[in-house]
């Protein structure tokens, strides 16, 4: 996975300053629960919602059962439907694939679809050092780049800006991507809108290269699915010479019919809708209708480590819908970036470490950015057990040693000792009440501090319970 944002402090360091933005806790807090509460009707209607959850899950864990024969499969329909195949096992070798592609067209600009896949390989600032200019056209992309800003949701990618931050941010930016902003304009949604149709239409217009991600991918068609809100993804998918697709390997479904059961839940799940405004699905290519070129470039990046892991590859179910951003306390607080991936709340905590890895101290950080309340797996519409995997990862991580689990691993196995003799934990006992009145009330320590910053140490007694039991009950 690349490396885009690695650097950044460890969760409980970035949480810590998020959370005393109140500017951003008003925004994190009026989105989620608008879209959460929303969520929670659009999903009442149906009552069935249970057994298409699980029809999801089986759907999703037979493909991972045989995702070598499913991706194959698909490099066969795709092939056969006149697009090609790239295969890409890490970031660096997807954004070298993808570079190649774009000059064999001779230009060096390109329109994007909204992708997280591309945003997790780094793609962007890849094309931009290439000397290939890379223009996002979903909105609240195009909010974060014109910002210079990370993404902060997975489905709202600017939910950490308000409409006031965003129109100082369309007056002050436009003009240096393109078309600039109108004279006077207001923090209005419809004329925020107006303004980046605009924007967006002169790209659109000029552009002959298109690169996407997809929701999914049929094996046995070859076709591709992007689900989304504004029409904005089809003008790059249909009106470019040339389509560029880089997937992640876990996205493909095996049948057209498999579809039936996500089509369903996915807008439910994220925007609320009984289905998306637009749904754009293309098979290869087709004389005279869409682009002439198709590329798909399937990317691994650390997705069959996942694989591997029978716990936490579940975590490879994800369809991206983003509920369990929106019921989850700790990321309503910390918003996205404290996460350090483009991959931010529960599903990250437990997608990122895998992909990426825990040699980092903010990889190793994310199995414990949760209160492991359990809200997240109510909402998942493919029944991720996330509470499951983080504590599957905190023990990995545990495991490994890291930092501030060699001091808690020492304390266990001096406790062990102790505890296995009867006559020191009884002297231990007599010393630490005879003391009781010097010892701290904090506990020293980076990590014993954190504990005791926010709980009392409980008061020790007079004296210990067998020397009590001994005058009492001899």
């Amino acid at each position: 996975m690349s490396g885009t944002f690695v650097g950044m402090p460890a969760f409980p360091e970035a949480a810590r300053e998020a959370v005393g933005d109140p500017t951003l806790r008003a925004n994190l807090r009026h989105a989620t629960h608008t879209i959460r509460d929303k969520r929670a009707r659009a999903v009442a209607e149906l009552d069935d919602w249970a057994a298409l959850r699980e029809a999801g899950r089986r759907i999703k864990d037979r493909t991972l059962r045989h995702l070598d024969t499913y991706l194959l499969q698909l490099e066969e329909s795709v092939t056969a439907a006149g697009g090609s195949v790239h295969w890409a096992a890490d970031a660096e070798e997807a954004n070298r694939i993808v570079t190649e592609l774009v000059r064999a067209t001779g230009e060096t600009e390109v329109v994007k679809v909204k992708s997280m896949a591309t945003q997790e390989i780094g793609l962007n600032e890849h094309l931009e050092a290439e000397g290939i200019a890379a223009y996002e056209t979903d909105l609240a992309e195009l909010i974060v780049q014109l910002g210079e800003d990370r993404p902060s949701h997975i489905l709202v990618p600017a939910i950490h800006r308000n409409r006031g931050e965003i129109r100082d941010i369309f007056r002050d930016r436009m003009g240096h991507w393109g078309r600039p902003a109108p004279e006077g304009l207001s923090d209005t949604p419809a004329e925020l809108a107006e303004a980046a149709r605009l924007h967006l239409r002169e790209k659109f217009l000029r552009a002959r290269v298109g690169i996407s991600g997809a929701n999914f991918m049929v094996a046995e068609t070859g076709t591709l699915v992007v689900v989304e809100s504004e029409g904005n993804g089809r003008m790059c998918l249909t009106l470019p010479e040339t389509l560029i697709s880089v997937v992640g390997i876990e996205k493909v479904v095996p049948t057209w019919r498999d579809l039936e059961v996500f089509l369903q839940t996915l807008p439910r799940s994220s925007t609320a809708e009984r289905m998306n405004p637009y749904t754009s699905m293309w098979t290869g290519t087709a004389d005279g209708d869409g682009p002439a070129a198709f590329h798909l470039v399937l990317l691994d990046n650390g997705r069959t480590d996942a694989l591997a892991d029978e716990v936490g590859r579940q975590a490879l179910r994800c369809i991206r819908c983003s509920a369990c951003l929106n019921v989850c306390p700790v990321y309503e607080r910390a918003g996205g970036h404290a996460y350090g991936s483009v991959y931010p709340g529960p599903i990250g905590a437990i997608l990122t470490p895998q992909l990426r890895g825990t040699a980092s101290e903010v990889d190793a950080s994310l199995p414990y950015a949760s209160s492991l309340c359990g809200a997240c797996y109510e909402v998942c519409p493919v029944a991720i057990d996330i509470p499951e995997v983080l504590v599957h990862l905190r023990e990995k991580v545990a495991g490994e040693g890291g930092k501030g689990h060699r001091l808690e691993r020492a304390a266990v196995k001096a406790s062990t000792w102790v505890l296995d003799h009867p006559g020191a934990l009884a002297t231990g006992e007599r010393l630490a009440s005879a003391a009781r009145k010097a010892l701290p009330r904090r506990l020293p320590g980076p990590g014993a501090r954190q504990w005791t910053d926010h709980r009392d140490l409980p008061e020790l007694p007079e004296e210990p319970f067998r020397d009590w039991w001994r005058k009492n009950r001899a």
